[in-house]
C-alpha cells in the first residue's frame, strides 16, 4: 500500500493521539455483555503479495491462508464485481468462522464517486457479495482521496440508502473532513446514527486520519507498516490502546496489516496476534511465518 508512504518513516511521530472526547461516551453506552470478537488479517491472499508465506507446494493459497488467519480485507473486490459462482467458491473454500471484509467497488466510491447512478451498481455488488452469508463481516467503502465535504449530500443519501443488515465502514480521506470541526461533527453524527463504522488509518504520511472518533461498536483498523523497525512498537500501541476500548465496551475489533512494500505482512500479524492473545486471553491462531527456515525477524 502506497497511500502514506514516506521516505523517512523515522522522522514521523507514530504516537496514537488521544480518544476523541465522544468515543469513550459511545463505548460507554454499550452493554458488554457479549465475547469481544477479534478479527486480524491481510488484504489479499496472493503469493506474489505476501512474499515468502506459504509453503512449497502449496496448491490453493485461500485455503492455506484461512487456515492461518480469521479474515481477509477482500481488495479484489474493489476492481471488479465478481461472478456469483465466485464467491460460492470462497465460502467453500474457508473454514467455519472465517470472515471476508470486502471493499466496495470502485464503480461506486473512484468512478461514479456516490452519484445518482451508484444504486444499481450497489444492488448489484450486495446481491453477489451475499453470497459469501455468515462468512461476510464488514463492507469496506474507500473514498477518492479528493472525494471532499463539497459532496456531503451524496453521502448522506447514499448511507440512508444503504441496507441495514449489512455491516458497513466507511474511510474518508480528504483531510476537510477531519480538519472542519463543523464538518467533522456532522459527518460522525451521520454514521453514528446509521451504525457505521468511522475506518481509522494508521500511516506514517497521514496522520490526520488517526480521527480517533469510533462512531459504532466496531474498530475497523487499517494499519499500514513503514518497512521500518518502528511498526512492532506501534503495533504494541495498538494493543493497548484496544485494551483501554474494550475495558469501556467495544466488542468487534477488525484489524487489518498491510506494508508500504507488501513483503511482511503475515509476520506483522502474527506478532500482533501473539500480543493479543496474550492481552486479552483470545486464542486466534498465530501464523506460521518460519517458511523454509526463513528466519522470523524484518530486520
Amino acid at each position: 500500500m502506497k497511500f502514506g508512504k514516506v521516505e523517512q518513516p523515522e522522522l514521523i511521530d507514530f504516537t496514537i493521539p488521544k480518544d476523541h472526547p465522544e468515543t469513550s461516551v459511545l463505548l460507554s453506552k454499550n452493554k458488554k455483555d457479549q465475547q469481544t470478537n477479534f478479527y486480524v488479517g491481510c488484504a489479499k491472499w496472493n503469493r506474489q503479495d505476501l512474499k515468502n508465506f506459504y509453503p512449497r507446494g502449496t496448491k490453493d493459497e485461500l485455503v492455506y491462508y484461512s487456515s492461518q488467519f480469521n479474515c481477509i480485507e477482500l481488495n479484489a473486490t474493489f476492481y471488479r464485481i465478481f461472478p456469483a459462482e465466485q464467491y460460492q467458491k470462497w465460502y467453500d473454500k474457508t473454514p467455519d468462522g472465517f470472515k471476508f471484509f470486502p471493499k466496495m467497488t470502485n464503480e461506486v466510491s473512484h468512478l461514479r464517486r456516490l452519484n445518482d447512478k451508484v444504486y444499481e451498481i450497489a444492488d448489484r455488488y450486495l446481491e453477489v457479495t451475499s453470497l459469501l452469508k455468515d462468512k461476510l463481516g464488514t463492507i469496506f467503502l474507500q473514498m477518492h482521496n479528493n472525494f471532499g465535504p463539497k459532496n456531503w449530500d451524496r453521502v448522506v443519501q447514499f448511507v440512508e440508502y444503504w441496507p441495514k443488515e449489512f455491516p458497513l465502514a466507511i474511510e474518508f480521506r480528504h483531510t476537510d473532513w477531519f480538519n472542519d470541526e463543523k464538518v467533522a461533527q456532522e459527518l460522525y453524527y451521520l454514521l453514528q446514527e446509521n451504525n457505521i463504522a468511522n475506518v481509522l488509518v494508521d500511516t506514517a504520511g497521514r496522520r490526520d486520519l488517526m480521527h480517533m472518533r469510533l462512531t459504532n461498536n466496531e474498530a475497523f483498523i487499517r494499519y499500514v507498516g513503514a518497512n521500518h523497525a518502528s511498526d512492532y512498537p506501534r503495533l504494541d500501541d495498538w494493543i493497548t490502546r484496544l485494551s483501554k476500548w474494550e475495558t469501556l465496551g467495544l466488542s468487534n475489533i477488525h484489524f487489518f496489516v498491510h506494508q508500504n512494500l507488501e513483503l511482511e505482512s503475515p509476520l506483522l500479524s502474527a506478532y500482533f496476534i501473539e500480543k493479543l492473545n496474550k492481552k486479552f486471553g483470545s486464542n486466534l491462531t498465530i501464523p506460521n511465518t518460519l517458511v523454509q527456515n526463513k528466519p522470523n525477524t524484518l530486520f
